[in-house]
């Protein structure tokens, strides 16, 4: 039930946003409008935590800042190596594992390898992550289980 009114909220509040109208009416009509997408949602049982992540809030800000150094970091290192005279980039595919145990955990992971500039992930395997790597650095680094264990972390499942 806190999920559904967390839910709730945060439709409310992106309604108001949105709308930038604060009449009377118009509030209301808001209010009707987020409870009958919120019973609609909640039939097709889509509001739960994986479709939206509450839980995850104040960890997130957290995550997100580390997440942000590592693509700034990664950024710098694949340009120079575009810009290395002798173009020093080595493709390669790995499979690295993933040891979150949720489907949210993983696809959290997976994301955050191919929001890092030089890897991209390929597919997802049971518990291993494909992933193209722009150099055998890369690939190495994501070997180390840094951000894995970032992400276990993260969605608390360790």
């Amino acid at each position: 039930m806190s999920h559904a009114i967390s839910v709730a909220v945060v439709l409310y509040g992106l309604w108001l946003l949105l709308s930038g109208h604060y009449v009377p009416l118009l509030l209301g009509l808001g209010v009707l409008s987020v409870l009958v997408v919120l019973f609609i949602a909640t039939r097709m049982d889509v509001v739960d935590k994986e479709g939206y992540p509450v839980h995850l809030g104040p960890r997130a800000l957290l995550y997100w800042s580390w997440l942000a150094w590592e693509i700034i970091k990664a950024n710098l290192a694949v340009t120079r190596h575009i810009l290395s005279p002798r173009l020093s980039i080595s493709p390669t595919v790995v499979r690295v594992k993933a040891t979150q145990k949720s489907e949210l955990g993983k696809v959290i992971y997976a994301n955050s390898i191919t929001l890092t500039p030089g890897t991209v992930s390929i597919d997802i395997d049971g518990p291993y992550i494909s992933v193209h790597a722009l150099t055998r650095d890369f690939a190495a680094d994501l070997r180390t289980g840094d951000m894995d264990r970032r992400v276990t972390d993260f969605v608390n499942e360790a």
